[in-house]
């Protein structure tokens, strides 16, 4: 696999190798995350979804997705 124009990164731990100028929004569409009651950290920051097209995703970068659950 050529890697020449792929970056790494990792999603809730597990590593991925992505194209460059990849958005998280590429990254949410890809893994088929909806993004009702779920929260998105890059680096240890939550990101506002919103702009979630505006963020280009780098090497090395470390996304956490977490996914609310109601109960009682």
């Amino acid at each position: 696999m050529k890697t020449k124009n792929k970056i790494k990164i990792k999603v809730n731990g597990k590593k991925f190798l992505i194209k460059k100028n990849y958005t998280v929004s590429n990254l949410i569409t890809k893994l088929d995350i909806s993004l009702n009651r779920v929260a998105i950290e890059l680096n240890k920051k939550i990101i506002d979804k919103k702009k979630l097209k505006n963020i280009n995703l780098r090497d090395k970068d470390n996304l956490e997705i977490v996914h609310f659950i109601g109960g009682g």
